[in-house]
C-alpha cells in the first residue's frame, strides 16, 4: 500500500544527516476522484508542486534520503495537521474555532485548489475523510519520522529540508531581493524550526547557485516544518520554496525548455545543503 502513498529514494550509503521530503508533488489521480470532481485534469493539478520531486532528485547521490508524494495534493494534503477537517467540505466535521486555511478551503482534504476553485461539488463523509487520513496521511508521516529518527540516531542531529514550489503570482506579496521579486523562501517559522546557521548557510548556499533568496515573507512554512522542528532536540526543519515560473509552464503544467539548467543548479545547492551538519552546529553554538 505505502508505494501508492508515496516513493522513497535512499543512498547507496546514507552520509547525511539530511532528509529531503517533497510532500506536494503527487500526481496519481484515482479515477474515481477525478470522476468526481468539477474540474478538469490540467485545473486540478494547479495546487500541485509539479515537478519538485525532480528539482531535488540529487540528494541520494549525497547520501540523503528523498522521500516524495504520490498522493496529491487536492486529494490529501500533507503539509496539513490531520485534525484540519473543513466542515464545510466534510460531512460531520466538528468546528474547531478559526483556522484560517480552512476557512480558505485549505484543510487536510482542500475544499478548493488556487484561486479558489472548488474541487466537488456538495459533500464528503466524515468516513471518506478518516479514511483518506488512515490510508494515506498516516503512513507518510510515519515514514518521514522514521527518517528523521534514523539520521539523528546515526549522526546525533536531523536536518528536515521540506521542498515545495510557490506560484509565481504569489511573489507580489515577497520582499525585494537584488531589485526583483525572490526566486526562492526560505521559511524557519520565524525562527522557531531551526537554529540561525541553518538559515543563514542555506541563504548562502541558493546565493552562491544564482538565487535571490528571501525569508518567511510570504511563506513561513508549514504543518510539516512546524511539527517536526526541534531544534533544541537536534532535529532543525527548513522550508524551501521555489518560483514555479522559473522552470514551469504553470499554466500547462509543462517543464520549460529551461528545466535541465534549474535542476543542475539546484542540484549543486542541494549537494553543499547535504554536506551540512553537525560540525556547522558545533561552531554555531561556540
Amino acid at each position: 500500500m505505502n508505494e501508492q502513498v508515496f516513493s522513497l529514494r535512499m543512498p547507496v550509503e546514507r552520509t547525511s544527516c539530511a532528509v529531503f521530503n517533497s510532500p506536494h508533488s503527487g500526481r496519481d489521480y484515482p479515477a474515481a476522484f477525478l470522476g468526481s470532481s468539477r474540474l478538469d485534469p490540467l485545473q486540478i493539478r494547479s495546487s500541485e508542486d509539479a515537478f519538485v520531486d525532480e528539482l531535488f532528485t540529487r540528494a541520494p547521490e549525497c547520501g540523503a534520503p528523498l522521500l516524495a508524494a504520490r498522493v496529491p495534493r487536492a486529494f490529501l494534503d500533507l503539509n496539513r495537521g490531520p485534525e484540519d477537517l473543513d466542515p464545510v467540505l466534510i460531512d460531520g466535521a466538528a468546528r474547531r474555532g478559526v483556522n484560517p486555511r480552512i476557512v480558505a478551503g485549505l484543510g487536510v482534504i482542500p475544499r478548493v485548489v488556487a484561486e479558489g476553485r472548488p474541487i466537488i461539488e456538495g459533500k464528503l463523509t466524515l468516513a471518506e475523510a478518516e479514511r483518506r487520513i488512515a490510508s494515506y496521511w498516516h503512513p507518510y508521516h510515519a515514514e518521514l519520522a522514521a527518517l528523521i529518527d534514523g539520521a539523528r540516531a546515526r549522526f546525533g542531529s536531523a536536518i528536515l529540508f521540506d521542498c515545495h514550489s510557490m506560484p509565481h503570482d504569489a511573489l507580489a506579496s515577497a520582499p525585494v531581493v537584488w531589485g526583483r521579486r525572490p526566486d526562492v523562501i526560505l521559511g524557519d517559522r520565524f525562527g522557531a524550526a531551526c537554529d540561525r546557521w541553518l538559515v543563514d548557510a542555506a541563504t548562502e548556499i541558493f546565493t552562491a547557485a544564482g538565487f535571490a533568496v528571501a525569508r518567511n515573507a510570504p511563506f513561513a512554512g508549514g504543518y510539516i516544518t512546524q511539527a517536526y522542528g526541534r531544534p533544541r532536540m537536534g532535529v532543525h526543519a527548513l522550508q524551501i520554496e521555489i518560483d514555479r515560473a522559473l522552470y514551469m509552464d504553470e499554466a500547462r503544467v509543462e517543464r520549460l525548455a529551461c528545466f535541465e539548467a534549474i535542476r543542475g543548479r539546484i542540484g549543486a545547492a542541494v549537494a553543499r545543503l547535504s554536506a551540512l551538519g553537525p560540525r556547522e552546529m558545533r561552531v554555531a553554538a561556540e
